[in-house]
C-alpha cells in the first residue's frame, strides 16, 4: 500500500474533501479489470492543436494534455479528496503569514538531460517565469507568483519561496503544470524557443517530436521513479509512447475511435456516444473546477461600458436550454461565476433566466426597442461582438444559441470566431468588445487571476473596484477555509453586481475512449494524466 500524506492544514484539507468528493470514476476507458499491460503506443486525437510545448505558457486543455506529461510539480492534488500531496517535494512548511513556503525535495530526482532536480532548479524555474516569460506570455503562473521576491537555496534539497505579501493560494498553485519544474537548459531559453522546440522536465514522458500547432509524440522516461503520491502505481509508465494528432472535426474523431484508428479523443459530445459505445468504447466525463464558461466584457469601450447593459445580459440567458440543446446530461448550467466543484463556489440568484428582468433593466437605463427589435440609446444600437475560439467543441453552437436568446431582449450580439493565437493577441491589445472563455483551477483564487486589476487582467482593461480588490487581499491572507470562502463570496458578488462576467455553462471534460485503452485518468483539475494508462497488446 502506498501512503498518501501531506502537510496541508487540516481545515483546508477537510473543505477540499467536501468539494472534490463528487469526482469518483476518474479512470476512464474500456474494461479496466486485470493487470495492466506494459508497452504499446496510445493514439490520442486532440480537438485543437497544441499551441506551445512549454507547460508554463499552456492555457488550453488540449495543450495541457500534452505538456502535463513531461513536467513534474512540487506537489500534486488528489483528484478524489482535493488534498495536496507530495510529488517532487516530500514535505513542506508554510509560515504563519503565508509569505514563505519551504519545500524539502526528494533526493535522487533528475531531469531528462541528467541534471539534478534540486533547490537551484526551483529557483531558476520561478525566476524565469517572472523575468523571462512575464504575465503576457505566462499569465497563469505569473498570477500564482504575484508578489514573488525570490527563492532561497537553503541547501541542495531545500528551497524557500518568498512573497512580499500573503499568498495563501500558492501551495495549491504548486500542484499546477504551469508551475512545473524545468531544467536549467529550458529556463535559459526565450519564451518563443520554449514553445517551439520542446522542454526538458523530469516527468514520466519526454518529447520525441513536437510540431507546433500540429502534433506531438511523447516517449516513456527510462528510470522514472518519483511519481506523485496521487498516482496509481510506482515506477515507469506502462505506455511506451503517446502519439497526439489534431482532429478538429467531431465526426471524424468519433469515427476514428470506432474504427480503431485512434484509442481516445477529446470533446466527445452526446451525439458521439452511440457510435463509440456500439464498438466497445465509452464516453467518460468529469466536471472542471474554476471559472465557468462565460462572456467577459471589455468595459472600456462601446455599449458594454454601460454597467446596466452588462447586468441585463446575465438574466437574459437561458442556461438550461444551452445544456439541453447542445451538451446533454453530463454538463451543468452555470449558477454562479465559479463551477460547483470549485472551493469557494457561491450560487447566485442573479444567474437565473428572467428575460423580463433583462428588458426592465435595459428600459430603465434608456435602451428602447428600435424598428428591427434591437434597442437603441442616443442613436447607438445595442450591438457588440463576442470574440472566441474553438477551444471547446461546443463553443460555437452555444454562442449561436446565446445570440438568439439575447436578440429576444433587444441585444444584437455578433460572433467573432478566431484562432486561439489571434484571440490571445487581441485580448492582449484590447481589440474586442467581449470575449468568451473559461479557466480551470481547483481553487477559488482563479477569480483573482481573471478579475484583479493587479493581475494581467487585460480583458477588463484594468477598471478598478476597491471592494473586489479587498476581497482578493483577504483570501490571500488566510489559510482558514471558512474565511477564504467568505472573501470568495464577496468577490463573486462584486463581479456579478458590476456585470464583469456573464456565465453560461460549466465545462466538463468528455473523453471518448476505445476498447483498447484503459485508465486514461483525470487529475484534480479535470486534465488528463497518462501515467497510469495502458493499452491492450502492449
Amino acid at each position: 500500500m502506498r501512503i498518501v500524506w501531506s502537510l496541508v492544514t487540516p481545515v483546508l484539507a477537510a473543505a477540499l474533501v467536501v468539494v472534490m468528493a463528487g469526482c469518483a470514476g476518474t479512470g476512464v476507458g474500456g474494461d479496466d479489470s486485470g493487470p495492466p499491460h506494459r508497452g504499446g503506443t496510445l493514439k490520442y486525437g486532440l480537438s485543437l492543436a497544441p499551441t506551445c510545448a512549454d507547460p508554463a505558457q499552456s492555457s488550453s486543455n488540449q495543450t495541457i494534455y500534452v505538456t502535463r506529461q513531461v513536467v513534474d510539480s512540487l506537489t500534486d492534488q488528489n483528484p478524489r479528496t482535493g488534498q495536496i500531496v507530495p510529488w517532487l517535494a516530500q514535505s513542506w512548511q508554510v509560515d504563519p503569514t503565508s509569505r514563505e513556503f519551504t519545500f524539502r525535495l526528494r533526493p535522487g530526482v533528475t531531469f531528462s538531460d541528467g541534471t539534478p532536480v534540486d533547490a537551484t532548479a526551483i529557483k531558476r524555474t520561478f525566476d524565469a517565469i517572472v523575468t523571462t516569460l512575464g504575465g503576457v506570455k505566462a499569465p497563469l503562473p505569473a498570477s500564482y507568483l504575484a508578489g514573488y521576491t525570490g527563492t532561497t537555496v537553503v541547501d541542495p534539497l531545500t528551497a524557500r519561496v518568498t512573497f512580499s505579501a500573503p499568498n495563501a493560494q500558492f501551495l495549491q498553485a504548486s500542484a499546477t503544470p504551469q508551475l512545473g519544474i524545468l531544467a536549467a537548459s529550458t529556463n535559459a531559453e526565450s519564451a518563443e524557443t520554449r514553445c517551439q522546440s520542446g522542454i526538458v522536465g523530469s516527468g514520466p514522458f519526454t518529447y520525441a517530436d513536437y510540431q507546433q500547432d500540429r502534433s506531438a509524440k511523447l516517449v516513456r522516461r527510462t528510470g522514472y521513479a518519483w511519481g506523485s503520491a496521487a498516482f496509481g502505481h510506482a515506477g515507469e509508465t506502462y505506455l511506451d509512447a503517446i502519439q497526439f494528432t489534431v482532429v478538429p472535426e467531431s465526426g471524424v474523431r468519433t469515427g476514428s475511435v470506432s474504427s480503431g484508428q485512434l484509442d481516445a479523443v477529446s470533446d466527445a459530445l452526446p451525439q458521439d456516444a452511440p457510435l463509440i459505445e456500439n464498438t466497445g468504447g465509452v464516453i467518460r466525463t468529469t466536471p472542471n473546477p474554476g471559472l465557468t464558461f462565460g462572456i467577459q466584457p471589455n468595459v472600456s469601450r462601446g455599449v458594454l461600458a454601460d454597467p446596466a447593459v452588462r447586468r441585463a445580459l446575465i438574466p437574459a440567458i437561458d442556461r438550461q436550454e444551452l445544456v439541453d440543446t447542445v451538451l446533454g446530461k453530463d454538463f451543468l448550467p452555470a449558477t454562479g461565476v465559479l463551477s460547483v466543484k470549485t472551493p469557494g463556489y457561491q450560487r447566485s440568484d442573479a444567474v437565473t433566466f428572467d428575460p423580463e428582468r433583462a428588458r426592465s433593466i435595459l428600459q430603465q437605463a434608456g435602451w428602447t426597442p428600435g424598428p428591427d427589435g434591437v434597442r437603441t440609446k442616443n442613436g447607438a444600437r445595442l450591438s457588440f461582438s463576442i470574440l472566441f475560439s474553438a477551444v471547446f467543441a461546443g463553443n460555437q453552437t452555444i454562442l449561436e444559441l446565446v445570440q438568439q436568446q439575447l436578440r429576444k431582449v433587444g441585444v444584437d450580439a455578433r460572433l467573432d470566431l478566431v484562432s486561439l493565437p489571434e484571440s490571445t493577441s487581441r485580448q492582449n491589445s484590447g481589440d474586442f468588445d467581449a470575449t468568451y472563455y473559461n479557466s480551470t483551477r481547483g481553487d477559488g483564487d482563479i477569480l483573482r487571476t481573471a478579475f484583479s486589476v493587479t493581475q494581467r487582467n487585460l480583458n477588463q482593461q484594468r477598471v478598478p473596484n476597491a471592494a473586489l480588490e479587498q476581497a482578493f487581499v483577504g483570501e490571500l491572507s488566510t489559510t482558514d477555509v471558512a474565511a477564504r470562502n467568505r472573501f470568495f463570496a464577496q468577490a463573486q458578488q462584486q463581479i456579478l453586481d458590476n456585470g464583469l462576467w456573464i456565465p453560461t455553462v460549466e465545462l466538463s471534460q468528455a473523453i471518448g475512449v476505445g476498447p483498447r485503452a484503459h485508465a486514461v485518468t483525470f487529475d484534480a483539475s479535470a486534465r488528463l494524466q497518462f501515467y497510469d494508462t495502458w493499452v491492450n497488446g502492449g
